[in-house]
This record gives structure tokens, C-alpha cells and sequence, in this order.
């Protein structure tokens, strides 16, 4: 089981959180509990740390940040104790999580589980911290947001549980953000390879990275509110069955993108690799990409998204690329990207036709596309997002049980 931070953000939500790890002991189960920090704690830490020194990184913020698991692990563990049953919390490096990588972004290269076992044979309640594991020089580093996620995911698969239970603050996976498309339903199951296009698209109800370790060691993962008896969602093996169905069954929503457009560059295959090489060199993500030819002859347009955060940094790093192509550079934060996910979207055309005629339909201008097999994505200006998530929701009849 993983509880995230809403799920224990205080001393009453605990206690409900560890009500539901004895009624699984009571079953005859063991369990393994991930807890994240509690609240809003994990924030705090870092504003904290920000005050302090703003440009805080490495291994200090490693070290700090790892402490708000560490106050979840132990209240949860009391709260097992006080209700008679036996329970011990580990961090992660007592609970044998080997992580590699740079502070902040690690990752986990190997789980021992030996000491977890332990504490199970002798029939009690193990909690472990999430968001974090040791590395080789033997310091605490953190494997980045949703971290707790992934922490929970590679135990399941390291003790080969039959399932892993995320507990959140949502009933599950919807087929839109129901807090932008009232209509939105929530999905009984859905499969690998959808969740992890959902996640890529801007869905944030699990870490990506947990959704590739799941998909690999082929554990169930059962996504559930802690606060409400839905039945929740399962995110399963696609069934081979039904690979060849096309199908449509969910929308996402990405504000937090931003457009650089080159204007004006030397159309030749070089022009667009100095572009691009120069935000590699920085670690600047980049998503979607797109290139045409410009109306003045020998020359073309190049434009790409990424995430906000990146932008300004984006725009120094392609500034003197630019100036040596003799090119512009223009910075747009009003976009945002829409996603559809499904499946054998790429070969049934209907599916990319139905979203551009609904879109026109409703007066929404794309600036850019993407298409695979299994997403159809859109760039749009920021302010009409909303009115085209509920357009399309509407138009591939999601809301329809």
C-alpha cells in the first residue's frame, strides 16, 4: 500500500490510513506500507531550505527533504501500534532501496529486500519511506516528485505482491480532469501503455517512472481514494485481445507548456541539430517538435514545446544558435497541450478527424500536432484549453458508461 500526503496529512487521516493496513493484516495478509510526507510538509521543507539559500541543491537538500517521510513512516507506525497491532517503519536505506543517479532525480538501481522480509516473518506491519533510497557513497538521495510512487512499485515488484494499492486524495483514473469537464467518468481499468501516455500528456495522478517499473515486472497497481469507497482503478497489462480495437479512453490536459518558435532559419538539415544540441547540452526536455518550410525562399520555421519551468533558460541557450543562423527567436507561455489517449489511434484516421473537426467547430485554432499509435496531441492557446477538453470529451462520447 502507498498513502501520499493528503492521505496523511494529519493525525485523525493516520489513523484512517492505518485502519486500512489492519484490516488487510486481518485478512491474513502482509503488508508493506510506502507513506510520503505528511501535508504539505514536503514544500516546506523546501521553502525552508530556500530561505536559507536560494539556490539550494545537492546532497544538503538530499538530506533534508528526505526527513519528511522519515516523520511520516514513524506516525504511521504509532498508529498501527495504538490500535494493537505490531509495526516498525524503515527508511529507505534500512528497507535496502539502492538508488544511483544526481541528488534530487535518482534512481533506483536495486532493492534488498532482506530486512523488509524480516519484519514481516516475525507478522508485523512494515512502513517504509518513500521518495528515497542510499547511494554509493552511502548518503540519502531522493528519486524526485512522485518518487513515493516508484518506491511503492519496486517493492511490489522486489517482493512479488500480488498488487500494489495507491491511496490518493481521487477515486481513481477519469477520462478527463473532472475539475475542468464535469461530465468526466472514472475508468474501472486501464492499461499500461494508456496510464503512461496520460501521464506524458500531463495526467498527475501517478509518476511516470513508477508506470514503466509496474508495466516491466508486470505488477497490478490499483489506484484508490483513501478517503472514499470507490472501487478505484486498475492499471493492468494490455489485454492482447483488444490491441487491435481502436478506442478512445481519456483526455489530459498540459498547462504548464511553453512555445519557442525559430523564425526565419537557413533551411538545411544542420540548422535544426544546432538548435537542438544546444538544449541537450543544458538537459532541457523537450516535447513536441515541428518544422516547415518558410514563405521566403531557402529558409524555414522551426517550433517546439516545453515545460514552463525551462523556458527562460531555453530561450538563453537557443539565443546565440540563433544569432550565428541569422535567425528570431519568439517565447510563447500561453499555450497549452491536449491530449488524446487511446489505442490504434494513428491507424484509424477517423479518430485524429473527429478531433480537428471538433475543434474548428468551436472556433479553437491548433499551432501544433503529434500523433502516435496510441495519443493525438494539440497545442492551443491557453484560454480556449478548457472549452476544448470539454468539446472533445464530448465529441468521442466519454462520458457514455
Amino acid at each position: 500500500m502507498k498513502f501520499g500526503g493528503t492521505s496523511v496529512a494529519d493525525p485523525e487521516k493516520i489513523q484512517r490510513a492505518a485502519d486500512r493496513a489492519l484490516t488487510a493484516r486481518r485478512r491474513g495478509l502482509a503488508v508493506v506500507v510506502v507513506v510520503s510526507a505528511p501535508g504539505e510538509m514536503t514544500d516546506e521543507l523546501l521553502a525552508l531550505a530556500r530561505r536559507i539559500d536560494s539556490r539550494a541543491n545537492g546532497r544538503e537538500l538530499d538530506q533534508l527533504m528526505s526527513t519528511g517521510e522519515q516523520v511520516g513512516i514513524s506516525l504511521f507506525a504509532l498508529a498501527c501500534q495504538s490500535k494493537g497491532a505490531a509495526a516498525s517503519s524503515l527508511t529507505g536505506a534500512q528497507a535496502g532501496i539502492e538508488v544511483s543517479g544526481k541528488p534530487g532525480d535518482s534512481r533506483i538501481a536495486r532493492i534488498r529486500p532482506g530486512r523488509v522480509l524480516k519484519e514481516l516473518r516475525k507478522g508485523r506491519i512494515v512502513t517504509v519511506a518513500g521518495f528515497q533510497g542510499i547511494n554509493p557513497q552511502g548518503d540519502v538521495a531522493t528519486l524526485g516528485r512522485g518518487g513515493s510512487d516508484l518506491t511503492a512499485v519496486a517493492l511490489a515488484a522486489a517482493l512479488k505482491c500480488a498488487r500494489c494499492e495507491i491511496f490518493t486524495d481521487v477515486k481513481g483514473v477519469y477520462t478527463a480532469d473532472p475539475r475542468v469537464v464535469s461530465e468526466a467518468r472514472k475508468l474501472s481499468s486501464i492499461s499500461f501503455e494508456e496510464m503512461l501516455e496520460l501521464a506524458g500528456a500531463g495526467a498527475q495522478v501517478m509518476q511516470p517512472r513508477s508506470l514503466e517499473l509496474g508495466q516491466r515486472h508486470r505488477v497490478a497497481i490499483h489506484v484508490r481514494s483513501a478517503f472514499h469507497p470507490s472501487p478505484g482503478t486498475w492499471i493492468l497489462p494490455r489485454d492482447k485481445g483488444a490491441a487491435e480495437k481502436p478506442r478512445v479512453c481519456a483526455l489530459a490536459l498540459d498547462r504548464g507548456q511553453a512555445r519557442l518558435s525559430v523564425h526565419d532559419m537557413p533551411d538545411r538539415p544542420n540548422s535544426a541539430a544546432q538548435l537542438l544540441s544546444r538544449l541537450s547540452e543544458k538537459g532541457i526536455p523537450v516535447d513536441l517538435i515541428a518544422q516547415s518550410p518558410s514563405p521566403k525562399r531557402g529558409l524555414a520555421e522551426l517550433s517546439l514545446t516545453l515545460p514552463k519551468g525551462f523556458a527562460s533558460q531555453a530561450r538563453q541557450a537557443l539565443a546565440s544558435a540563433c544569432r550565428s543562423l541569422k535567425a528570431s527567436l519568439e517565447l510563447r507561455e500561453h499555450v497549452a497541450k491536449v491530449s488524446v489517449v487511446g489505442n490504434g489511434l494513428r491507424r484509424h484516421p477517423t479518430a485524429s478527424a473527429r478531433m480537428f473537426e471538433t475543434l474548428a467547430r468551436h472556433n479553437i485554432d491548433i499551432e501544433m500536432i503529434a500523433a502516435s499509435d496510441l495519443r493525438l496531441s494539440c497545442v492551443v492557446d491557453s484560454r480556449c484549453a478548457e472549452s476544448a477538453m470539454r468539446a472533445l470529451h464530448k465529441a468521442y462520447g466519454l462520458a457514455k458508461a
